[in-house]
């Protein structure tokens, strides 16, 4: 009898074909020849014309700055870079990876945070916006090395800006300064380091190689084919590993295009002007974008066809779909055809209307610790609800399953991290025989396919030795329309022992004002109608899962830069019941 061979294993028959990099600066060569006169970003000029930098000055700019930065004596030395998405930040991000080793840093933290960064790692130069070096200079004398240089992407009145220094990089090379060509890159050495805070406490400095993150473009590329007409919209911070690998790096590998997103309330704008065909992205904006559709959907077909806050797609007859999947597109700048979907579980009904309309979402599962793909939907298999199936030369496992067969995701493969920066204790607790320890729950089907059920340390476990997993929890309280967002934590009452599970929710007033047909809601309302979700979404879970008590906030939740919710810090307090 024939066996059945699981997806996981016919997947491997299938993988694109790849050719094989090692270093970012064999990477950057290659592209700069092979895909010399094609573009390689869409840039606005001041202006706001669209202009086009082929690979070839990319490859030359980075040459440049590289061959600046030698002559400064940074080689081998900690550069760090902060600021927006941008072609001066891909280039600095680049030309530091080469000539020593790259420290993206969140631009979105606290200056206090990024001096320390920046001490820890012992920089030696900073390349940023100026908003962000400013801040740092107001406060230079809490950084510990005086003698760092400071390089504006936006300024051009000095002789340490981005521009200058490309300039005298061109200056340099064209006298004979080659040594940035020399340069000799050990594929498996510290290059870039990340300061990662999570979402559950302080932040650790993870170190990868080069071959971690080349190793992640090339699995990436052997299950989702990235073609050399594809426009990558890049709206996520360049800081995080998910955007910096497969937004910017995978298709520079793959001979596509990039173009920035110039900020969250200019997307449609953007989307407009630059005509993507792949944007990644995290759940809140593919919620964002899907909501948006239903809404307009709901008030421009006839009245018979318009359903009261669904989706109206699935009714409409055939011919009214391909208008509808036409003007779908349209809005989203015509040529879009893959949101691929990070950070977090995506909603699998969201994932099943965009597959209706014609656009594929491809979710995955990763960590900066694995540079950071470690599963992934492909262009052969999908399944909505999961994670995906490992990706090529990568292998996970469960560890230690529970009667569910709920355990630790654990890791192995060519991507995973060379350890926490000077924290070799740390290190060890996590990297056991190869295997990266992630911190994080799941189950694997027959199929192979992976589905994340929640986190280790947010496990709440009650006094009879029942797992509550506040994903899930929070995953019914946020399908509710009049719920925006919700923590889910174990809290303890005087005097008694038992875990009891507490909800703190972020109410959805739009949707609470239009539910209440207008009329400004009073907190008494308010209290109802979120009394009656809660008390829905009980019926829906079983006894020990029963949320016994909530709280309402009057603002968002503090956020990663990957829209996540923090499980630490002011997000933990307890707003009491009325």
């Amino acid at each position: 009898m024939k066996k059945n061979i699981s997806i996981a294993e016919q997947l491997k028959k299938k993988y694109h074909k790849t050719e094989e990099i090692h270093n970012f600066k064999e990477m950057l060569y290659r592209s700069g020849e092979l895909y010399r006169s094609r573009t390689a970003f869409k840039i606005k000029d001041e202006k706001g014309n669209i202009l086009s930098i082929r690979y070839e000055q990319l490859k030359n700019d980075v040459i440049f700055l590289g061959t600046s930065l030698l002559e400064k004596g940074f080689q081998n030395k900690r550069i760090s870079v902060i600021g927006k998405n941008s072609y001066s930040w891909c280039v600095s991000y680049l030309a530091a990876s080469i000539v020593g080793v790259v420290v993206p840093i969140d631009k979105e933290l606290h200056t206090d945070d990024v001096i320390n960064f920046m001490n820890v790692s012992q920089t030696v130069c900073v390349l940023g916006d100026c908003k962000n070096l400013d801040s740092i200079l107001e406060n230079i004398e809490k950084v510990e090395n005086p003698d760092t240089l400071f390089v504006p992407f936006d300024r051009t009145d000095t002789k340490n800006s981005f521009q200058h220094l490309l300039s005298d990089g061109k200056a340099f090379y064209e006298k004979g300064n080659h040594s940035f060509d020399k340069i000799e890159i050990d594929p498996d050495e510290l290059r870039i380091l990340l300061f990662t805070s999570g979402t559950t406490g302080n932040a650790k400095g993870v170190c990868l190689s080069q071959r971690n993150i080349c190793s992640n473009i090339l699995s990436t590329y052997g299950i989702v084919k990235v073609k050399r007409s594809d426009l990558f919209f890049s709206i996520l911070p360049l800081h995080h590993t998910y955007e910096c690998t497969l937004g910017f790096l995978l298709p520079l590998y793959s001979g596509a295009s990039i173009a920035h997103c110039e900020g969250l309330r200019y997307i449609t704008k953007n989307l407009n002007e630059f005509h993507p065909s792949v944007i990644l992205c995290v759940p809140l904006l593919l919620e964002n974008v899907h909501k948006n559709i239903v809404k307009n959907l709901n008030h421009s077909l006839p009245e018979k066809y318009r359903r009261e806050k669904e989706n109206p797609f699935h009714s409409l007859p055939f011919y009214l779909k391909k208008i509808v999947r036409n003007k779908v597109k349209n809005t989203l700048g015509g040529r879009l055809r893959v949101f691929i979907v990070g950070a977090a579980a995506a909603n699998p009904e969201i994932v099943s209307d965009f597959k209706n309309l014609n656009l594929m979402t491809l979710q995955g599962y990763g960590l900066t610790e694995c540079a950071p793909l470690v599963s992934g939907n492909t262009d052969f298999f999908q399944k909505d609800d999961s994670a995906g199936l490992p990706i090529p030369n990568v292998e996970f496992r469960i560890e230690n399953p529970n009667a569910e067969g709920i355990g630790e995701i654990i890791v192995k493969g060519p991507n995973v991290m060379l350890g926490y920066y000077e924290d070799e204790e740390k290190t060890k607790q996590t990297i056991i025989d190869g295997w990266f320890h992630t911190g994080d729950l799941g189950k694997i089907d027959e199929n192979g396919y992976l589905y994340i059920t929640g986190r280790c340390k947010s496990v709440i476990v009650t006094k009879n030795g029942k797992n509550i997993y506040p994903e899930e929890v929070e995953y019914y309280l946020n399908d509710n329309p009049l719920i925006s967002e919700s923590l889910v934590l174990g809290i303890h009452k005087e005097d008694d022992d038992e875990t009891y599970i507490n909800a703190q929710i972020y109410p959805n007033f739009e949707a609470i004002t239009e539910y209440l047909k207008g009329t400004v809601p009073t907190k008494e309302e308010i209290w109802k109608l979120i009394a009656d979700s809660v008390s829905a979404v009980n019926k829906k879970l079983p006894n020990y899962k029963h949320i016994k008590s909530f709280g309402i906030r009057d603002k968002e939740f503090e956020k990663t830069t990957t829209q996540k919710i923090k499980r630490y810090g002011d997000n933990m307090d307890i707003k009491k019941e009325k």
